[in-house]
């Protein structure tokens, strides 16, 4: 067996700036073996251990869809090391992805029920990963009604912008986009995203619902979603913040009897309950 600890090379091909503060960049990458660039296979939901030489490595959710060939894309926070070495990198820099590990958005699973998504501020990125995968034209009719609701502090703070737009033109889906407050430009909806989730509505019959945000806002959502009729085990929530070396050996992912890593980051409401709240 290769050694799970080894990275694979990939190369910076396009890096996008996705806020007002520059602090979350989105990188574009390929691998540079050609070979596993086409066999590189993932879920939404699952996640890579990103690294820059000579700084370290850390879990980044995967952003990109598996129907998006050739390329992977990370949304990265400047908040450590690691990631301040990402942010000053250029295109064309060479960097360490291994993975995909954790099991994803359970998207078989999800198929012939209606799709709720509801995302926070920079949390949104595989649930990015879940919507653009479900509105793919070969995907799309395997889901019925979709609705994302997505939130972010102030409207500087939106990431995947040119996303929301092409998204605000479909008819197949309710996209509902709200900030906590706007500025002189803002028309759109303001509020916290429990507040707008209740306001929306969206029916519980036959649907799932994929949360994933901040803490405090998953908090106050999932009141929300138990009054809207929504049972625990159709509600899908990420703990990718819990996500640590991917394999399992570290421990440090550790919640009761599940390792983040390998049992998730996805769990159902249900599996939640039955764990200790150490998460």
């Amino acid at each position: 067996m290769s050694n799970p600890y080894i990275p694979n090379i990939a190369v910076i091909r396009k890096i996008i700036t996705e806020n007002a503060v520059n602090d979350i960049k989105t990188f574009e990458v390929v691998f540079e073996d050609p070979e596993l660039a086409e066999s590189f296979t993932f879920n939404p939901g699952q996640f890579g251990m990103v690294s820059y030489f000579g700084a370290g490595e850390c879990p980044i959710g995967i952003a990109s869809s598996p129907t998006d060939q050739g390329f992977l894309q990370f949304t990265i926070k400047k908040v450590g090391v690691v990631t301040t070495a990402l942010h000053n990198s250029m295109e064309g820099q060479k960097i360490g992805v291994r993975g995909p590990y954790g099991n994803g958005w359970p998207i078989e699973a999800m198929e012939d029920k209606n799709i709720v998504i509801v995302g926070g501020g920079f949390a949104f990125t595989t649930l990015r990963s879940l919507a653009k995968y479900m509105l793919h034209d070969e995907n799309r009719d395997r889901y019925k009604d979709i609705t994302i609701i997505y939130g972010a502090r102030n409207p500087g703070e939106l990431s995947y912008k040119y996303d929301l737009e092409n998204w605000g033109k479909r008819n197949d889906l309710d996209l509902v986009i709200t900030v906590d407050k706007g500025d002189a430009e803002w028309t759109g909806r303001e509020g916290y995203v429990p507040t707008i989730l209740k306001e929306v509505s969206p029916s519980s019959e036959n649907a799932v619902a994929a949360v994933c945000g901040p803490p405090v806002m998953i908090r106050f959502t999932m009141p929300v979603l138990t009054e809207l009729g929504f049972q625990p085990d159709r509600i899908l929530l990420s703990l990718e913040m819990r996500m640590k070396c991917g394999i399992g050996k570290c421990g440090r992912c550790n919640v009761g009897n599940k390792f983040v890593c390998q049992d998730g980051p996805v769990f159902t409401q249900k599996e939640l309950e039955s764990m200790p709240k150490e998460y």
